[in-house]
């Protein structure tokens, strides 16, 4: 007969012997398992905020100068340097390359560019194959001094500038390619961690997508510029008794804006601007034929400025009922100081002289192709000896971001603090005008009006 088993008591089995020795007391609490991980979890949210913070800097780039600059000191501040050299070349393509120096002024990059090019860890990272580990990884040149086989130029120049480490990047992606390269330099030997290596890499790689886009949209825009130009007057006719002077900029999608000025009979000259509806290829073209026909009608009736505007209305109406556009046009006869004009909903030209600033009074009139039969009466006024006429178009209020009243009256004021000096020269009434109107320049890239100023000095 077999002993009974004793009872198990709180999931103890007595039967499991159970160690006389004790435990030695703790002298120190562990740390709790979790404190690592949080301290590593923190460290990761830190430079994720920082990656963060700095590409939507970079996103709100515009244009690809500002792009590159802001590159180049984000870049700078994730590896540690405080100088930099950028150079921007994409493989296969005309485009001349372009170069950009942080803390590094032009004898500085002159300097640069005498090391020859295999020589330097940005000539490197430019010209390796692009599947190489320095295309994912960089080149890291902790002691360029400390180099035997440093290049003698290269020891000569980094001497010069007082760098002693560098660390190259490729600019490159999967969907862009490789577009170039940047380099930071140490004061110090030195390279930047593992962590600081992949935080610049992702972020280089950002970068390089968004150049991309920036450098198609920069061609683009230059195509369009060009693709304006052409569509215009390559050059301005000389006729006895008048000076002309025409500055013109296309905004960043092309727009209809335009400006004429032709020869026509008896040493007399036709005067235009107008501007088309709408943006784009479609409204480079509908200006483009706008022009064209313009200058035909007043070859025909050009001493009728009412006829000729007549006929574009009539045009434009047959031919391309959905679009809208305003037009002036002047028939001027320099050697009798004799202007007849009529405005298509235009603004009124501006006269500038010794004794008078003011607007020309001509009759409000609806664009064409908004009415089923366009006819204003025109207006006839005399231009005294000196005196010059400015025509232009409503862009030129509109970027100014003023109420027209406001703008109209702002238009004034610049045109009428010419300097006397100044006042002879129709180019450079025109550059105060603009100067005045819009300081910031006419190549801002986030306005899309279009910019016609057209200047008539009379002798």
């Amino acid at each position: 007969m077999s002993a009974p088993h004793l009872p198990k008591v709180a999931g103890i089995d007595p039967e499991v012997p159970v160690s006389a020795q004790t435990a030695a007391p703790l002298r120190e609490i562990p740390a709790a398992p979790g404190a690592f991980i949080q301290d590593r979890l923190a460290g990761w949210v830190s430079d994720l905020t920082t990656l963060h913070e700095l590409t939507e800097r970079l996103a709100a780039t515009a244009t690809l100068d500002a792009a590159l600059n802001e590159l180049l000191h984000a870049g700078a501040a994730l590896v540690g340097a405080r100088r930099g050299l950028l150079v921007l070349e994409r493989a296969g393509t005309t485009t001349p390359s372009t170069t950009l120096g942080l803390g590094l002024g032009p004898a500085d990059l002159g300097h640069l560019e005498t090391v020859e090019r295999s020589a330097t860890a940005l000539g490197r990272v430019l010209d390796g194959p692009p599947d190489a580990a320095d295309a994912r990884d960089g080149i890291a040149t902790p002691d360029l001094l400390g180099d035997q086989d440093l290049d003698p130029r290269h020891r000569e120049v980094a001497t010069r500038l007082g760098y002693a480490a560098s660390y190259a990047l490729p600019l490159a992606s999967e969907g862009a390619g490789r577009l170039g390269g940047a380099v930071w330099f140490y004061d110090e030997p030195g390279e930047p961690s593992e962590k600081q290596r992949h935080l610049v890499g992702l972020y280089a790689r950002y970068a390089t997508e968004h150049l991309a886009r920036l450098t198609e949209l920069e061609r683009a825009r230059a195509d369009i510029a060009t693709v304006a130009e052409e569509l215009l007057p390559s050059r301005l006719p000389r006729i006895p008794g008048v000076r002309l002077a025409a500055r013109h900029r296309t905004g960043p999608q092309g727009g209809g804006d335009w400006y004429d000025a032709l020869p026509l009979p008896d040493h007399a000259l036709g005067l235009a601007v107008g501007s088309v509806g709408g943006s784009g290829p479609s409204a480079m073209a509908a200006m483009g034929r706008l022009r064209a026909s313009l200058r035909a009608y007043a070859v025909m009736e050009g001493e009728d400025p009412v006829a000729v505007l007549s006929d574009l209305e009539l045009l434009l109406r047959l031919t391309e009922p959905a679009r809208t556009a305003t037009a002036l046009f002047a028939y001027c006869e320099p050697a009798a100081r004799k202007v007849v004009l009529a405005g298509a909903g235009h603004t009124p030209p501006l006269v500038l002289g010794d004794r008078r600033c003011e607007y020309v009074e001509t009759t409000l009139s609806a664009p064409l192709g908004m009415l089923a039969c366009w006819e204003a009466p025109s207006v006839e006024f005399s231009p005294a000896p000196g005196e010059t006429v400015l025509l232009y178009t409503d862009g030129l209020l509109r970027r100014t971001g003023d109420a027209m009243d406001r703008a109209f009256a702002r238009l004034h004021s610049a045109a009428a603090s010419v300097p006397k000096a100044d006042r002879r020269d129709p180019a450079a009434v025109t550059d105060h005008v603009l100067r005045a109107m819009l300081p910031d320049g006419l190549d801002r890239s986030d306005s899309t009006e279009d910019v016609v100023v057209l200047a008539a000095h009379f002798d």
